[in-house]
């Protein structure tokens, strides 16, 4: 199981709304050689983390995969997808067209090089599990041994809903 977080919070360069370029890369994503889309989660309105006074909300969901590529195939192919998007990185944690990262790898626990699997922060982002947990509720995190519930227990409220369908 591939499990990839999606989000956007500024509009793509032909000037879709950051739910529209999500829902593209989701298609992008399964046309990937070697890799199948099996479940998307809702898609959910987050509070940029941490705050940036004036950013707008993200849109962010995950995508439940499965394939066989290798970690940096898969990253190159992702990245690509971002910058068809207009994916730019003028600063960490910069408003962005659209963000694709790796949050895990079936069972792959990998410190370098990148991509660091699993993800290095998602056990920390209610954003990425409660998606996650829609998708995958199974999951249990590969280096830390604990589920995805006792990761969400584990964290505080924060500010983010499901959108409309």
């Amino acid at each position: 199981m591939i499990l990839i977080a999606l989000g956007a919070n500024l509009p793509g360069p032909d000037g879709a709304a950051p739910l529209a370029t999500c829902q593209e890369a989701v298609r992008a994503i399964a046309r990937l050689p070697g890799l199948s889309v099996t479940a998307v989660s809702r898609w959910w309105a987050t509070a940029p983390e941490p705050p940036l006074p004036g950013a707008p909300w993200y849109v962010n969901g995950i995508a439940r995969c499965e394939g066989a590529l290798d970690p940096a195939s898969l990253l190159t192919a992702l990245q690509a997808i971002e910058d068809t998007a207009g994916r730019q990185r003028p600063y960490p944690n910069a408003p962005r067209t659209l963000d694709l990262d790796i949050i895990a790898m079936g069972e792959a626990v990998r410190g370098a090089p990148d991509p660091i699997l699993p993800h290095p922060r998602a056990h920390l982002r209610r954003f990425v599990l409660e998606p996650l947990a829609e998708v995958a509720p199974g999951w249990v995190h590969p280096s830390l041994g604990r589920s995805v519930g006792e990761l969400l227990e584990a964290l505080p409220p924060a500010a983010m809903r499901p959108m409309a369908a």
